[in-house]
C-alpha cells in the first residue's frame, strides 16, 4: 500500500521535514550512489577517468560549474543526468511558481499563503523532472526571458501597483528555484544578461525589473559553452567566469575502441526488417575517418569532428546495405566499404573546413580520409604480413585488370569479381576478415584490402568504385608501402 504523503504544511511539519538546499540535496544523493557504487552517468563512454571526477567534485563541493569543450562531447547529456540526483520528488507551497519551500517561502505569494492559513496552507510535490530548466543561449534572449519583467496585466487585473510583487512575471530562473538550472553554449548570452546573473552566482538572489525584490533562490547553476575561439559570436565575460566554480574540460574519445562503443550505443542499426550484421573492421574504420579528420590540417581543429559524424556514417553506411539486401533479396544486411563511400553526406557535412580544404574540397578530403582509414585498420589487423599476396593483387591490377564494384550489386555478385583477381581472397582469409565464411563479410573483408591499397596508392579507385592500377608517377617509384607510414594524400 502507497504511503500517504502529507498535503498540508501541519501534516509536513508532523512527518518531521526539513528544509534543505538543493546543492545539499545533491551532494546527499551523490554520497549514497558513490557508497553504494551505483552508476553516476549511464551511457557516457570515455569520461570515468577524466570528465566524471571533475564533475564529482564540483558538486561535492557545492559549486555551479561550467562543461567546456567541443561539439559533440556530450556536454548536454551529463546536463541532463544531473537530473537523477535529485530527490524523486519534494513538497512546495501549492500554486506557488517559484517552488516555494512549505516551511522557507521566497515569494510574496508563499508567504501570504503560509500567514492565512498557516498549517493548513495546502502542499503539492513535485517531481525531480519537473525542477531541471534548460535553456539555450541565443544572442536575442532578454533579461525577462531569464530572471522576469513586470506584468501590467496581472497589476491591472489584480488593482496592485506595478512595484508589487504579485505583478511579477517570473523568469526561467525563478523558476527553477529548488532544482537545477543550466545554460548551454553560455558564450552566445548577451553579456548585459550575463551580468544579470552576477547576484545569483555570488549573493544567490535575483532582482527585476528595477524594483528592490529580493528572491533568495536556491538554484545549481550549470552551463556549457564551446570554445570561445570556436562561436566567434561572443565571449564569456570575466566576472561570470570568476563566479564560476569549476571549469570542466570535455573530450572527444581517447582511443579508437573508445570511439567505437560510444558509436555502437548511439547509433540505430538493429532496423527490424532484416538482421543486421556490421564486420567489426567496417566499424573499426568508420570510427578511425573520425580520428583522422580530427588529425588533418585542412579541417577546421577548432570546430572540431563530432562524434556524430562516424554515428550517422554508421547509420548511413547499414541503410544503404538494407537498401541493397531488400532489393537483391538477400537475408542479412552486412555493410561494407561501398556502403561508406555511399554515406559521403554525412561525413561532408560535418566538416569545417580551412582554407587549404576548402581549395580541396570536402567531398575528395572525406574519400581520402575513408581510404587512409582501411589502410589504417588493414595495417592494425597485420596486414604487412600479407605482403606477397598483396604483391600479386597489385600485379593483376598493373597487368591492366580493372574491377568494377557498385554498391548495388550483391554480395554473391561481388565476390565472384573479387574470386578473378589473384591473392585477394587468400589476404582475406588469412587475416580472419572472412567471418565464417560469410559472402557479405567475404566482401567487406575484400574492400578493406583494396582500400588499403588505394591509400597507399599503389592501386587506384575511381568514384564509381572502379579499381585498376596506379596513375604512373614521374620520378623513383616506392616500394611496398605496408609497414611504412602511410602516404599522406
Amino acid at each position: 500500500m502507497t504511503r500517504r504523503r502529507p498535503a498540508t504544511v501541519g501534516e509536513l511539519r508532523r512527518a518531521g521535514y526539513q528544509p534543505v538546499s538543493v546543492k545539499d540535496e545533491i551532494r546527499a544523493n551523490l554520497i549514497r550512489k558513490l557508497r553504494a557504487g551505483e552508476p553516476l552517468f549511464p551511457g557516457i563512454i570515455g569520461y570515468d577517468d577524466t570528465v566524471i571526477p571533475q564533475v564529482v567534485n564540483a558538486l561535492l563541493a557545492r559549486q555551479n560549474f561550467i562543461l567546456l569543450g567541443l561539439r559533440g562531447q556530450a556536454k548536454s547529456r551529463i546536463v541532463r543526468q544531473l537530473v537523477s540526483l535529485l530527490d524523486e520528488e519534494i513538497p512546495i507551497l501549492a500554486g506557488s511558481e517559484v517552488n516555494d519551500d512549505p516551511l522557507a517561502p521566497i515569494s510574496k505569494y508563499g508567504r501570504t499563503l503560509l500567514a492565512e492559513m498557516g498549517d493548513d496552507a495546502p502542499v503539492d510535490w513535485v517531481p525531480r523532472e519537473a525542477r531541471f530548466v534548460e535553456k539555450l543561449a541565443t544572442p536575442d534572449v532578454t533579461i525577462a526571458d531569464i530572471i522576469g519583467d513586470v506584468d501590467p496585466i496581472r497589476a491591472a487585473r489584480g488593482g496592485h501597483v506595478l512595484a508589487d510583487e504579485l505583478t511579477m512575471h517570473f523568469g526561467l530562473l525563478p523558476r527553477a528555484n529548488r532544482g537545477i538550472f543550466a545554460i548551454n553554449e553560455l558564450p552566445d548570452l548577451a553579456g548585459k544578461i550575463q551580468v544579470g546573473l552576477f547576484n545569483i552566482m555570488q549573493e544567490g538572489d535575483v532582482q527585476i525589473k528595477g524594483y528592490p525584490v529580493r528572491l533568495p533562490l536556491d538554484v545549481l547553476l550549470v552551463f556549457t559553452a564551446n570554445p570561445e575561439d570556436y562561436t566567434a559570436r561572443g565571449k564569456i565575460i570575466t566576472p561570470l567566469k570568476d563566479r564560476i566554480g569549476a571549469e570542466i574540460v570535455t573530450h572527444y574519445p581517447e582511443t579508437v575502441e573508445i570511439g567505437m562503443a560510444i558509436t555502437r550505443q548511439e547509433a540505430w542499426i538493429e532496423r527490424g526488417a532484416l538482421p543486421v550484421e556490421v564486420p567489426d573492421f567496417v566499424a573499426e574504420a568508420i570510427e578511425r575517418i573520425a580520428f583522422l579528420a580530427r588529425e588533418d590540417k585542412r579541417v577546421d581543429q577548432r570546430s572540431g569532428v563530432s562524434q556524430r559524424m562516424p554515428i550517422t556514417v554508421l547509420e548511413n553506411a547499414v541503410s544503404n546495405a538494407e537498401r541493397r539486401a531488400l532489393v537483391c533479396g538477400e537475408e542479412v544486411v552486412v555493410p561494407r566499404f561501398a556502403d561508406v563511400y555511399a554515406a559521403l553526406p554525412a561525413i561532408t557535412g560535418k566538416l569545417e573546413l580551412e582554407y587549404e580544404g576548402e581549395l580541396v574540397g570536402a567531398e575528395r578530403i572525406a574519400r581520402e580520409l575513408i581510404a587512409r582509414a582501411a589502410a589504417d585498420t588493414f595495417l592494425a589487423r597485420g596486414g604487412e604480413a600479407a605482403e606477397e599476396a598483396l604483391e600479386q593483387v597489385v600485379e593483376h591490377f598493373d597487368r591492366g585488370g580493372v574491377l568494377q564494384v557498385a554498391d548495388t550489386a550483391s554480395s554473391a555478385a561481388c565476390l565472384e569479381g573479387f574470386r578473378a583477381v589473384p591473392g585477394l581472397l587468400g589476404v582475406v582469409e588469412a587475416l580472419g576478415l572472412a567471418q565464417g565464411s560469410s559472402p557479405g563479410h567475404v566482401v567487406a573483408g575484400c574492400e578493406l584490402v583494396l582500400e588499403a591499397l588505394v591509400a597507399e596508392r599503389r592501386i587506384s579507385r575511381s568514384e564509381g568504385g572502379r579499381y585498376a592500377r596506379a596513375p604512373r608517377r614521374q620520378g623513383p617509384q616506392p616500394g611496398p608501402g605496408f609497414g611504412k607510414p602511410t602516404l599522406e594524400v
